[in-house]
């Protein structure tokens, strides 16, 4: 079973919204049992799986913590999980992250999101635990994208596939889906199969 973590100690980064595109997409792309855990005390992934008519990916309890969650995924049959925790460094974040075989950080193009990075960074090296970036809410033609994957690129691996700013990514949501499964051949579809192949490698490389 492999666990993927997404972390980021800045609220409103994406860390939800990245757990349910690629848990759907993992899904979808045949990857096997996928399984989500919400940690976070505001339950927006609980929440998102309560909504939705699929009855995957399975939603595993947080109840004990990050480790009986991962022995409960195990327990369950899940070939992944991924883990949504609080935007903290609160010490259920650096649990999470230390069950990892890899950590994504959302982060938005901005100065705000990008000063924030250090903190979660820190997480996860003292975890030894390998980090991707995925710079997400881009804006079309912004120099500020590029900008912030250079600076990026300082502290860790950034994921070529990127998520832009688009509405149906919220709007999917409201009813338990995510944005390829109400526009599969729209853009967000695009998006988030490039962005599930990426991390999908990057697993491969630490099996």
């Amino acid at each position: 079973m492999k666990t993927i973590v997404i972390a980021s100690r800045k609220g409103g980064a994406g860390k939800t919204t990245i757990a349910t595109l690629l848990a759907a997409e993992a899904t979808r792309a045949g990857a096997g049992t996928v399984a989500v855990v919400d940690l976070d005390p505001m339950r927006g992934l609980t929440l998102w799986w309560e909504a939705r008519a699929s009855e995957t990916p399975a939603l595993i309890s947080p109840e004990g913590g990050p480790a009986a969650a991962v022995v409960a995924a195990r327990t369950a049959g899940a070939d992944l999980v991924l883990m949504d925790t609080p935007p903290s460094a609160a010490p259920v974040v650096g649990d999470a992250v230390a069950r990892a075989d890899l950590v994504l950080i959302p982060v938005q193009p901005s100065p705000h999101d990008l000063r924030a990075v250090g903190a979660t960074v820190d997480i996860a090296r003292t975890a030894k635990r390998s980090v991707v970036f995925i710079v997400n809410r881009t804006k079309p033609r912004a120099r500020l994208t590029g900008e912030a994957a250079i600076a990026l690129s300082q502290h860790g691996t950034v994921s070529p596939a990127m998520l832009a700013d688009r509405t149906v990514y919220a709007a999917a949501a409201i009813d338990g889906r995510t944005a390829p499964e109400v526009e599969p051949t729209g853009a967000a579809a695009a998006e988030v199969a490039a962005l599930w192949t990426y991390i999908a490698d990057r697993l491969e490389d630490r099996a």
